[in-house]
């Protein structure tokens, strides 16, 4: 019965994405990843497409909490209206800080997000990945900004390295950061 009802409530993401056969693969991540130097506001500058994701200027703030978690604020506009979801983010192991968990809703587990690559004042990649059985895996990746566009060899570069780490982004594509006018 657990099954069913995990298998339930994950299949409607399944769906959105591409699956990939077999596990997720396992990327390297940020050395000596600083935490407190990656807290602040962030612009999502490419994506792996996400169903979550539907609007444009997507961006998300992150700030410590006083019991060491992290208050995750993603927003976007979507049909002319700011749309903002709150979440929390936990480090979930101590030993490899770059591997942080994120989830906007008290009920569902922990989300990876893992900061493969950061300089934490222009660019970060990021990347998430769900297995299903270990038989296939939906995933997630993003190219983050500290500002709403990035060169395009830094782009390029982002993309080489989650080629490098076998995951796939011939499908990501451009988010748009224009028309960002309304406060977010």
């Amino acid at each position: 019965m657990k099954f069913f009802l995990v298998f339930a409530l994950i299949l409607p993401a399944i769906w959105a994405q591409i699956p990939h056969w077999g596990p997720c693969p396992e990327p390297a991540v940020q050395p000596a990843f600083s935490l407190k130097q990656f807290m602040g506001r962030w612009f999502e500058i490419a994506k792996l497409p996400a169903q979550f994701e539907k609007g444009h200027c997507i961006e998300t703030n992150f700030t410590m909490r006083t019991d060491n978690s992290i208050r995750v604020v993603s927003s976007e506009i979507l049909k002319g209206e700011v749309r903002k979801i709150e979440g929390t983010g936990v480090i979930e192991d101590m030993k490899n800080p770059a591997k942080l968990g994120i989830s906007y809703s008290y009920v569902l587990p922990y989300s990876p997000y893992w900061i493969m690559s950061t300089d934490y004042v222009n660019s970060a990649l990021v990347y998430s990945c769900t297995d299903v059985l270990r038989l296939f895996h939906v995933d997630f990746a993003w190219i983050l900004g500290r500002t709403r566009s990035l060169p395009e060899s830094t782009i390029e570069r982002a993309r080489e390295i989650f080629a490098t780490n076998n995951i796939d982004v011939t499908r990501m594509i451009a988010s748009r950061q224009q028309g960002c006018d309304k406060t977010l």
